[in-house]
């Protein structure tokens, strides 16, 4: 791996544990997050649900998704590091208890404590696996991708394809006002990628058995 990139980890690891550490007071409650969540429901509990910005690209699921990181990305698109008007509008008007409540809902919502181990085998290409492993993914989002090695980093393995090429190519966006996102080791790693190889790594990542799911719910407050 890339010394540079070892550094950036290390140092964004202990940035993360600090600030795990400082929010642990805040304790969230997944039947307060389901009343909470009539913002989320018209996205992220269609199945097959496509959002048109910046580019047409399914919505990422995130029944399933990690508790920390669903906090995590919430405080992002709060302050900007994160640029998406629709994502942005929405998380100003969460306080630290309602993302942690909307937080725990969304990580247990259609999890089955009894389902049987992942498979390892995914259906991408050599070329895709090349680059993931380029891109030292694993160092970062686990084994297989989907054993983030902290809990402030997203669950991949498994997620939509064009979420994830689009999400890759955010990190690229230096200076727009509108789309972007500001994290240094992603930033760092999407970089050394031709949109191409990134699509193609996204192709390979998606194809990986995964957690992550969509939930679709009737009640639409």
């Amino acid at each position: 791996m890339n010394p540079l990139l070892r550094s950036l980890i290390a140092l964004v690891v202990a940035s993360v544990t600090f600030t795990s550490a400082f929010a642990q007071d805040i304790k969230g409650d997944a039947k307060a997050g389901e009343k909470k969540n009539s913002m989320c429901l018209g996205c992220h509990s269609i199945v097959g649900y496509q959002a048109s910005f910046p580019e047409v690209h399914k919505v990422p699921m995130i029944a399933g998704q990690g508790e920390k990181y669903i906090i995590s990305s919430l405080n992002a698109y709060k302050k900007g590091e994160r640029k998406h008007p629709t994502m942005r509008g929405i998380s100003v008007t969460l306080k630290d208890q309602d993302m942690a409540d909307l937080a725990a809902y969304y990580s247990a919502l259609g999890v089955d404590a009894n389902a049987k181990p992942l498979d390892k085998v995914g259906g991408g290409t050599s070329a895709g696996e090349a680059l993931v492993a380029k891109g030292a993914c694993a160092s970062c989002h686990g084994e297989n991708l989907n054993k983030p090695i902290d809990p402030s980093y997203p669950l991949i393995a498994g997620q939509h394809k064009d979420y994830l090429f689009v999400a890759l190519k955010s990190y690229k966006a230096d200076a727009n006002p509108q789309v972007g996102r500001g994290n240094a080791i992603m930033g760092g790693i999407a970089k050394q990628f031709s949109n191409a190889e990134l699509k193609e790594l996204a192709n390979y990542v998606g194809s990986l058995p995964g957690a992550l799911k969509t939930v679709p719910q009737n009640r639409f407050r």
